[in-house]
């Protein structure tokens, strides 16, 4: 399987490929939900290699740790996934 940072960083940096419609799915704990984010919403914090930061619709933030990343769609496929375990 590819790692999930490899696919972040070809959104970021493939100018071509990343010219997408693409949302990030992560596992919400609290909601007990995938929750899903446009990519606009999603910053890769120079030297951060654990975590994104999330901007939601209300304006907050918050971090999200990479091994909570359960799927990438692109123009509403979904691309990559990683199974729910536990």
């Amino acid at each position: 399987m590819i790692p999930i940072q490899d696919v972040l960083h070809r959104i970021q940096w493939d100018a071509e490929f990343g010219r997408g419609e693409f949302e990030i799915g992560y596992l919400d704990r609290v909601a007990h939900r995938i929750c899903r984010v446009r990519w606009a919403q999603v910053r890769l914090e120079p030297g951060e290699n654990f975590a994104l930061e999330v901007t939601q619709d209300d304006g907050s933030r918050h971090m999200v740790p990479l091994h909570r990343v359960r799927a990438v769609w692109r123009h509403g496929e979904l691309l990559w996934h990683r199974a729910l375990t536990g």
